[in-house]
């Protein structure tokens, strides 16, 4: 069942809220293997996947369902915001978050152009002839 962009914007933030409360809460665990810190970095891109959502729907509550979130300032903010949460954690969670958001970020751009993007239609180009041979 969908829902307006405003009640998705305020769902989003939330769940980027209980993420990053998940993080605070399993501090000491998330930090103490390193495997741990690659689940901390990828808890850290889920941060970066709802707030994006968030400012996303929010933007689009707000001005209207044309405008679209563009790589500055909305994307690199909330890769920002999740860094920042991850660095809370660990210091290497910082760097698999921004790996893992990237891989995020490719995959919603795919998605986003999949469904959104103008079809491309095929003109057929009328062929010219050149200089007869004799």
């Amino acid at each position: 069942m969908a829902v307006s962009s405003g009640t998705s914007s305020i769902l989003s933030f939330s769940m980027a809220l209980t993420s990053f409360a998940a993080m605070q809460l399993f501090k000491q665990q998330l930090s103490g293997s390193e495997y741990m810190t690659i689940v901390g970095g990828l808890l850290g891109s889920t941060i970066f996947f709802f707030v994006l959502v968030g400012v996303g729907n929010l933007e689009n509550s707000m001005f209207g369902s044309n405008f679209q979130t563009k790589l500055f300032p909305e994307v690199l903010f909330c890769l920002v915001v999740a860094m920042f949460a991850s660095g809370l954690v660990h210091r290497v969670c910082v760097t698999t978050c921004f790996l893992f958001s990237l891989v995020a970020l490719y995959y919603i751009n795919k998605i986003s152009l999949n469904k959104h993007a103008a079809p491309v239609t095929a003109t057929p180009v009328k062929a010219t002839q050149g200089k007869k041979k004799k």
